[in-house]
This record gives structure tokens, sequence and C-alpha cells, in this order.
């Protein structure tokens, strides 16, 4: 008989929450007399993507938490999206941001270009899940929450790279008029972030369209998402437009804007602190909790393999 050794983030398998019936959105939409009219009126809410449908999706029960789940107000009024500004309840001028329709575009070294709505990309990336993950801020703050989204590695399938492709350039939006903080010409916009094709490939790696069984809010990165629950959430970039296949390693964002800071890697660990926030705690959002910091943000076990051959040195992680 197998016997799998339980894992620091599980939790009974009572707790999991059963397969649910997926929303088609627009159909009800469209039976009400609505539809895309509807949506170019403004008629429904700005603060969801309007687009995305299958909400709730079944939850995958391998992935499953050691904590409570972080309290949905606090995981989406509390947020980083510097195309806004800096201050964390930036969810109020994330309103303007408009994700129906939202293009993505496929490049690089890739046999199958393409530029595509978010929504007929999730449809061809096939049905969605619920996962509960770990999120690790690099300001050392941390919470618990259930995305909603595909794996990556179908989106590395889809493209079918070729040989050569080592990288995923990611890309954000860019667009000033929507987007104040764009306006900072301080900043090197568009957001940018990179991985090695090794990592999206990765079982954690996650396209997120929504959180808490709901189309993902605008200020946490409607209407999709990265989501790499063992980095540091910088990495996770938000509002994804552009993903390049590329043989050179990406420059991003915040590398480029302070590379002693900030490196290619930002891997979750405890023993080396970035210059202005030890890493040795973490604050779970909501509460007045501090809990050690766990290498690889207690995804080690699925993850440490990527990096094995790699000297262990602060650009590792930094």
């Amino acid at each position: 008989m197998l016997i799998r050794p339980s894992r620091p983030w599980e939790i009974s398998e009572n707790d999991v929450t059963p397969e649910s019936v997926y929303l088609n959105r627009r159909s009800i939409l469209t039976g009400m007399g609505l539809g895309g009219a509807a949506l170019a009126a403004g008629m429904l809410p700005n603060s969801v993507s309007a687009a995305i449908t299958g909400f709730p999706a079944p939850r995958n029960g391998e992935f499953t938490l050691d904590r409570p789940i972080t309290d949905e107000e606090e995981a989406t009024t509390y947020t980083n999206f510097y195309e806004f500004g800096s201050s964390k309840n930036i969810w109020r001028k994330a309103k303007r941001l408009k994700v129906d329709p939202w293009m993505v575009t496929i490049d690089g070294m890739v046999e199958n270009e393409i530029r595509i709505d978010a929504t007929d990309l999730l449809g061809k990336l096939g049905g969605q899940e619920e996962r509960l993950y770990r999120h690790r801020c690099v300001e050392a703050w941390a919470m618990a929450v259930p995305w909603t989204g595909v794996p990556l590695s179908r989106l590395v399938k889809f493209a079918r790279p070729n040989a050569g492709a080592k990288y995923l350039r990611i890309e954000t939006f860019n667009d000033p008029d929507i987007a104040p903080g764009q306006r900072q010409r301080w900043y090197p916009w568009p957001y940018v972030e990179g991985i090695t094709i090794e990592e999206a490939d990765n079982m954690l790696a996650f396209l997120a369209t929504g959180i808490y069984g709901k189309p993902m809010p605008k200020q946490n990165g409607a209407p999709i998402r990265l989501v790499l629950p063992w980095k540091y959430g910088f990495k996770s970039i938000k509002s994804i437009s552009r993903i390049t296949f590329t043989d050179e390693k990406p420059m991003s964002f915040w590398e480029e804007l302070q590379p002693r800071e900030y490196g290619f890697w930002a891997n979750v660990n405890p023993e080396y602190d970035h210059p202005r926030w030890s890493q040795k705690t973490e604050r779970m959002l909501g509460t007045k909790d501090r809990l050690d910091t766990i290498k690889y943000n207690g995804y080690g076990e699925w993850v440490e393999d990527l990096y094995k051959d790699m000297e262990q040195d602060r650009k590792l992680f930094f």
C-alpha cells in the first residue's frame, strides 16, 4: 500500500469544497436580452472581470493549506498595483481598468504565434480549477488564497515553443490614460517579469483568472495573472497582455529599477534578507499572527529540483 507523507500545507480532505457547476455568464446575459450591450454600457459592476466565466470552479484537493484562508476583503483591498499608484488601497483607482475585451499576444520562439482575447485563450487551455496557495510578498506580509485558473504548462504546450526557447518574458498592459502610475516616467513601464521554461512547466505555476470563487478583481490582476507561490509576489505579474518565448533572460521591472534589491529568481528564503525587509518572519493579513518564513514558501518538495545545480547564494533569491 502506498502511503504518501503529509505535506506541510495540507488539511483534511473533509475541508475540500465539493465540485460545483460552472456558470456561463454570457449565456445568462444573452437570455436576459443584455449580452454585449450591457457590458459596453457598463451596467455590470466594474470591480471584477466580466468576460471569463466558470466560477466557482472545482477545487483541486492536491493543493491545500496549513493555515486559515485569508479574509476576502483583506486580500482584495490590500494590494500592490503600481500602474495605479503605490498605496495599498489601490482598488479604487484600479476600477478604471477595462478588462473586456482583453487581448493577449503569444509570440517569440513558438510555432503558434497568436493574438487572442483572454476569454478565447482560456477556452483553448481547458477547464479551470481552484487551488489553495500561500502568497508571500517581499515586504514580509502574506496571505492564503483560493485562486481559480489553469496550469501555466497548458499555455506552454499550446504555444509549442521551439527547442531553443529558454525563458518566458511576460508583460502587462501599458495605458497611461487609465493607469496614472504609468505617467511616472522614472519607472520602466510596462511591467515585465520573466521565468525559465522549466519554471513555467512546473505544476505549481498557475495562470489565475479568479479568486474566492469569483472572477478576478481588477486590483488583483484581472482578467488573467501569473501565480508562482514559491516566489515573492512581485514575480506574479498582473493583467498579462503578452507572453514572449525567448532564448535571452528577460530583465524584470524591479530588477531594472533596483538590481541590488530585486533579482531574477526571487525565491522565498528566510536566510537572505531584502535590504529593507527581514525575510525571517511574515505577517498574515487580517491577523496579528507573525509566522516563521519557510524556504520556497513551503513548496520545496515541488520546486527545489529546479535549482539543485545552481550556486545557492543571494542571486538565487534576490
